[in-house]
């Protein structure tokens, strides 16, 4: 694998460049930023994101890093959402135990 995205920089650019894009959206942004910044920091990450794969054709598993970060953050999203689906059903059956002890 390693070889084909060497063999190939167009995607392992996309690639690289997707990762760093979804990393930073779910992990450093708080808020949205007004234009003119907003543009500068996708220039800032599209420059380094060609360092990284300077990086990764030099033989350097960025991309399979940057994978694994993301399926760590996507895990951790699941399981938020299991913890919030939980909460209410647990909420929910808490309202139909009090429900049947006023009737």
């Amino acid at each position: 694998m390693q070889e084909w995205l060497s063999a190939h920089p167009l995607v392992s650019y996309l690639l690289i460049l997707g990762c760093t894009i979804y990393i930073f959206n779910k992990v450093f942004r708080a808020q949205r930023l007004p234009l003119l910044k907003e543009v500068i920091v996708y220039l800032m990450m599209a420059l380094g994101s060609f360092v990284l794969l300077i990086l990764q054709i030099d033989k350097l598993p960025i991309i399979q890093c940057m994978a694994v970060a993301v399926a760590m953050m996507l895990l951790l999203r699941m399981r938020q959402l299991y913890d919030k689906w939980k909460n209410r059903r647990g909420e929910d059956t808490e309202k139909m135990k009090t429900e049947s002890t006023k009737s």
